[in-house]
């Protein structure tokens, strides 16, 4: 297909909603360039197999040394692929606060209140509980519940209970504070990717290019037109004759928008690049949820871990799951959680929790002997803003990423106060009742050893936004309705454009947003 109605770029979360809902008509001519490959293997369909993927499938991107992380590089996992980083991650079904959106809206983003995107979450969602006010059961997203959650993930529920911390079985219902289990996006015991949910290879106007780089995007008098992109060691155009539409991702797509002249005038001029737009917010406004992890080892309570045992065990679940789809290979590793508000004054809860039924360190990267499990504590509405900047002006050079995680010392000051919290649910009688030994254990009272401790091990829980973020003012990268300002046709669907961090997991959220562009888009076109 040289040319198309629509070409959008990224089959990601946002990406292959978009896709999906603009040919779902069977007439409108859809292209999607997708940088890898189709994830259709069984380490993306079996859940359980999310620890062992390969540069096949994820970027493995880094930050620069972080300031505030005692000068230590970040690690930032994103899809690459079909699907995106919904082929990778631990499929929590989680939206955010609905004050994220309100303040979205306060904010100038207008048709973007929780009233206004609420719809669209349930349009997209195929909950096995039901359809109710908040949830839709006819949607392409399959959402089930766990049927198999580690009984240590039940325990971590009955500490925080002990507390008077409230249950909550649904955190994207009427309220989000409270601990209990999380919703996945699986169907039948498989993950289940926006990919899966959103893109049919069946349909003859939808044509999927895998394996190709979007090099830039192409104009002609104010307009864009097509898209040039390398596959194979080979340079194609193609053409758009009503719009394109971005959706690589928090990095890729600002990394794509400078390249092709629309960013800082001076960061371009610095790389050779032609100005097309001197648009200082595109690679701004970068957020991300600075997360603390505390691992605990023991021998009790059947934990994941490495050991012969613990290999047996795994081998036993597979072949269960192949059989029939079921056990302890459909879990997300962070069964458990909740959201917790550690300041009075916030107006949402300002801390959430992801318990997980196996020791982490280094994002899984670090071979752990042993068995044990491992909390997350993580700042859900920080105020330290970074930035993606360009290596060079070729599209393979990973960009340079600075999060510039606890430069503002309000995000320290909620982490410690999330940290002392998690661990008020971790020593209590249920989880005692595992005998763990904290492999990092810190005097919580003593506030500069605690920051120190966070400092040294602290990184992300992957959920960065905001670097071509929406808004009404002459600054923003892209309208309300997504179109990237200063030129037609050119818009974007994915968590860029989101102009504050929302207060929860980023995958429901990006989809939700592809719904929405697919629907501006169409309008747009009519």
């Amino acid at each position: 297909m040289d040319e198309a109605d629509i070409v959008v770029i990224g089959g990601g979360s946002g990406g292959a909603a978009v896709a999906g809902r603009l040919s779902a008509d069977g007439r409108t001519r859809v292209a999607l360039i997708e940088a890898g490959g189709r994830n259709t293997g069984l380490r993306t369909r079996m859940p359980g197999m999310m620890p062992f993927q390969t540069d096949a499938t994820n970027w493995r991107y880094e930050t620069v040394p972080q300031s505030g992380l005692s000068g230590r590089r970040g690690f930032q996992p994103r899809g690459r692929g079909l699907g995106g980083s919904s082929a990778i991650n631990a499929m929590l079904y989680v939206r955010g606060a609905a004050w994220d959106y309100d303040n979205w809206a306060a904010l100038g983003c207008e048709g973007w209140a929780y009233d206004d995107v609420l719809p669209y979450f349930r349009r997209s969602e195929h909950n096995v509980r039901g359809a109710d006010a908040y949830h839709g059961d006819a949607g392409p997203l399959w959402v089930s519940d766990q049927e198999y959650a580690h009984p240590g993930s039940r325990a971590f529920i009955e500490a925080a209970a002990s507390l008077q911390i409230p249950l909550n079985d649904d955190f994207n219902g009427a309220r989000q504070e409270g601990v209990g289990l999380y919703q996945v996006t699986q169907k039948g015991g498989e993950r289940w990717t926006s990919a899966r949910a959103y893109l049919d290879p069946a349909r003859a106007n939808l044509h999927i290019v895998t394996d190709a780089a979007a090099e830039r995007v192409l104009f002609e008098d104010g307009r864009a037109w097509g898209v040039a992109y390398t596959r194979g060691g080979e340079t194609h155009t193609i053409c758009a004759r009503g719009a394109v539409v971005l959706a690589g991702g928090v990095f890729a797509t600002p990394q794509l928008l400078m390249l092709s002249g629309i960013g800082p005038a001076r960061h371009l001029a610095e790389h050779g690049i032609g100005v097309r737009i001197d648009r200082g917010a595109v690679g701004a406004n970068l957020q991300d949820h600075v997360d603390y992890v505390a691992s605990f080892e023991t021998a009790l309570g059947g934990f994941m871990g490495r050991s012969l045992k613990g290999s047996l065990s795994g081998i036993a679940g597979m072949l269960r799951w192949l059989r029939n789809r079921t056990g302890p290979m459909t879990t997300p590793f962070a069964e458990a959680g909740g959201f917790l508000t550690t300041d009075r004054d916030a107006p949402a809860p300002d801390v959430q929790l992801h318990f997980v039924i196996g020791m982490v360190e280094d994002h899984g990267r670090a071979k752990v002997a042993g068995h044990g499990y491992s909390c997350h504590a993580c700042v859900l509405r920080p105020e330290s803003r970074g930035s993606v900047r360009l290596a060079s002006g070729n599209v393979r050079d990973m960009p340079l990423i600075d999060p510039a995680f606890l430069t503002d010392e309000r995000d320290m000051a909620t982490l410690v106060r999330g940290v002392r919290a998690m661990y008020r649910i971790l020593e209590a009688p249920a989880m005692q009742a595992f005998a763990p030994q904290d492999r990092y254990p810190i005097d919580l009272a003593d506030t500069q050893a605690l920051e120190a401790l966070i400092r040294a091990r602290a990184d992300t829980v992957y959920h960065p936004v905001g670097t071509a973020r929406m808004g009404a003012d002459g600054d923003a990268v892209c309208d309300p309705r997504l179109r990237v300002r200063g030129v037609e046709g050119l818009y974007v669907a994915d968590a860029s454009i989101m102009p504050r961090l929302v207060s929860g997991n980023t995958n429901a959220p990006s989809i939700m947003i592809g719904e929405r562009a697919a629907e501006f888009v169409r309008a747009d076109l009519r």
